[in-house]
């Protein structure tokens, strides 16, 4: 079995699990935000229906689902094959391919000036992608699923690149996938098209989606729902091989539920009042700047090879060494000046803050949108156990102090802005009421 930053048997126990609950979770959710609207009775109806219940909840896909679909991965191919970008090469952490790829910055701009234009001008609603969002999931819960069967094909008959392979065990084979890049052609990467692209963009998409619905219902847009999608309109993967994990999980699990807050304000608007909105707006920018400030301050100390300046003054790092599959011993340089000196892991502090100040616009009467808080926790938490197994050997001074000073930031900088913003809620409740 390959090796896992958890025992062999939790490891593979934990991967039949998610292959065998996350397709029903996901529509269960769905059955509980669009149909309950967001009351928790979901758990009764199982209790009473048990597997026929969720069989007859289980929306069926549509030929409106099939073309939306199949539209919005024809425009996404389009843009990623022909708008112009900045090359920037990949690192190298197995073998000796690099790939280059196209990082494309314009795209988030075509998606909102496209969809304002088709609903200003009547040619299509794109609240119609909220009203067939079940039927969606669950068309692409299944095409998923066929998709990554046809990746695990490939990578045995027709691997890519020298960065292939299985394990020897179908399955960890299939979760974890058989190939870091695979690609269609010299210039189109499935990888990126599926996380980066189709995946990723879905969230923004959506986001709009939900504002347009929201007008549609209500003649306006709430403020809460205004910051909750400027948020997420202004939001690592590169370890990952590209198989059901990574792409199954960007092509379903995040459209169906990093979305959740939005998808709840449709239906419940929150006013929040321009006070509060602004708080709230501010604290979710200032964390994404970090979050982004975090990555630049890594790039630019790869790029220039430890030769920069970081806050002004030079860097101090530390010079890693570590293994790639082929046995070969390679040195890496860890950046420990900046954000990266309060803590190892420290980028993921803002990514998990961010994630809780595009929730809290729905404010605290329903649980069911910070799902994703919780859920991106444990997500980051078990990704910082990986990055430190691939990173191979750092000084374990070192390690223990970055490691301390992650929690001691977690658990500093969160209870600040958790207590700020519950005040200042709390203030703005008692105003309403």
């Amino acid at each position: 079995m390959a090796e896992t930053v958890h025992s062999p048997i939790v490891a593979f126990a934990s991967m039949l699990s998610l292959l065998a609950l996350c397709p029903p979770f996901v529509i269960l959710l769905w059955f509980t935000r669009m149909v309950l609207l967001f009351r928790l009775q979901t758990f009764g109806f199982l209790w009473e229906n048990g597997v026929k219940g969720l069989i007859n909840i289980w929306p069926r896909p549509t030929a409106i689902a099939w073309k939306i679909i199949f539209c919005y991965g024809a425009f996404e191919a389009a843009l990623q094959l022909l708008l112009p970008g900045k090359r920037v090469e990949t690192d190298q952490f197995t073998r000796s391919d690099r790939w280059l790829y196209l990082s494309i910055i314009f795209m988030l701009y075509v998606y909102e000036l496209s969809c304002i234009l088709l609903f200003r001008f009547g040619i299509f609603n794109p609240a119609i992608v909220y009203d067939h969002l079940g039927a969606i999931f669950s068309a692409l819960i299944f095409g998923c699923f066929i998709f990554c069967v046809l990746l695990y094909v490939k990578g045995h008959v027709a691997p890519s690149s020298s960065d292939s392979g299985s394990c020897g065990n179908l399955i960890i084979a299939f979760y974890w996938g058989m190939e870091l890049y695979p690609r269609i052609s010299k210039n189109f990467v499935i990888k990126i098209f599926t996380n980066c692209r189709f995946g990723m963009m879905s969230w923004a998409v959506l986001a709009i989606t939900y504002c347009i619905k929201q007008y549609e219902i209500n003649g306006r847009v709430s403020d809460s729902m205004l910051v909750n999608t400027i948020l997420m309109l202004v939001m690592d993967i590169a370890h990952d091989r590209a198989g059901f994990y990574i792409c199954w999980g960007c092509l379903v699990w995040v459209p169906s539920i990093y979305t959740s807050p939005g998808m709840y304000l449709v239906n419940h608007p929150v006013p929040l009042g321009t006070q509060l909105a602004i708080y709230i707006l501010v604290a979710g920018i200032l964390c994404i700047y970090i979050n982004y400030d975090c990555d630049r301050q890594r790039q630019e100390f790869r790029r220039t090879n430890g030769k920069c300046s970081v806050w002004g003054k030079a860097p101090s790092k530390i010079v890693a060494t570590y293994k790639t599959t082929a046995s070969e011993t390679k040195t890496s340089l860890l950046l420990t000046s900046g954000w990266w000196g309060l803590a190892r892991h420290f980028h993921y502090v803002p990514e998990i803050l961010s994630s809780f100040f595009w929730t809290v616009p729905a404010l605290f009467s329903n649980f069911l949108p910070y799902f994703c808080v919780i859920y991106l926790t444990i997500l980051l938490f078990d990704r910082a156990k990986r990055d430190d197994q691939s990173m191979g050997n750092i000084g374990s001074c070192t390690a223990k102090k970055c490691d301390t000073g992650l929690f001691l930031v977690v658990s500093v900088v969160f209870s600040v802005f958790v207590s700020f913003i519950m005040t200042g809620t709390s203030e703005r409740l008692k105003t309403t009421s």
